[in-house]
């Protein structure tokens, strides 16, 4: 894959200068712990990692399943050295998107336990060049990738509206696009709100608004047209998340994604051999 050979080329250099200084010929074993519970992702790409270094690997876990603190989710096994150069990316991709995918299922639980159908969901707040990566540990967790790229899906933002001047006149450009690409508006108040449903919006996006505001402009939302989806972003944390679940059809966070801590892994070599 050529992410791999990028990333490694990124994190390697000209050379591990240190694992070439010290290890010779060794093969060996090495098994990858988690050191705390969590919801596994990012081991497909950690087994490309090792794989691409001509390393065998045993997967001891599945992403997206979930795991207790101490349990073993990867083995490797072969040349030390390739083992040695890759231990890094490796963790770095376990790390990053195992975190994302526990942050999300503590928020889809908390909110399921509100509405069963509420789907929680990322934003555009990614890391470049890392997008696909954290919008798949989004997933694994339990959530909605949302957009990836702008070619996704129209959605209307305060500064477009800023530009076009109208609710009403954004969404009619908006829909002569193409039939197949929906559009949502992002609104402010319970007026805007109105106003994207009677121009024919198929998701708003209530910005900003206090879980009681949403609520009511969720209400008249669909008082106009039930189909609409209801969608609820800005200023949501895992903390007052929930608080929003009932109310509305989707919460989209972007903390999931920029704020979520790492969850900590170990390499450990278990066995050498000359």
């Amino acid at each position: 894959m050529r992410w791999v050979e990028e990333y490694l080329q990124e994190d390697v250099g000209d050379g591990d200068i240190t694992t070439l200084a010290l290890i010779g010929d060794e093969v060996g074993t090495a098994r990858i712990r988690a050191n705390e519970d969590g919801v596994i992702a990012g081991l497909e790409q950690a087994i490309e990692v090792f794989q691409h270094l001509g390393l065998k690997v045993t997967p001891l876990a599945r992403d997206g399943e979930a795991v207790s603190a101490g349990s073993n989710v990867l083995s490797v096994e072969g040349a030390l050295r390739s083992l040695l150069t890759g231990e890094r990316l490796a963790l770095n991709f376990l790390m990053r998107m195992s975190g994302i995918a526990t942050a999300t299922n503590k928020v889809v639980q908390a909110c399921r336990a509100r509405n069963p159908d509420i789907r929680v969901a990322a934003t555009r707040k990614t890391t470049p060049g890392f997008r696909p990566f954290e919008k798949r540990a989004v997933v694994l967790g339990g959530g909605d990738p949302h957009r990836s790229r702008l070619d996704d899906a129209i959605l209307i933002k305060d500064n477009h509206l800023a530009v076009v001047g109208s609710i009403t006149e954004a969404v009619r450009r908006a829909k002569k696009v193409s039939f197949t690409k929906k559009v949502e508006i992002e609104v402010e108040s319970l007026d805007e709100g109105e106003e994207a449903a009677r121009a024919g919006a198929d998701i708003i996006l209530l910005d900003n608004m206090e879980p009681e505001k949403a609520a009511r402009c969720a209400e008249a939302i669909r008082r106009i047209d039930p189909r609409i989806v209801v969608e609820a972003s800005g200023g949501i944390t895992p903390e007052n998340a929930p608080d929003y679940a009932e109310a509305v059809d989707v919460i989209s966070l972007g903390w999931i994604t920029h704020s979520a801590r790492a969850m900590q892994f170990s390499l450990d070599i278990l066995e050498i051999k000359s």
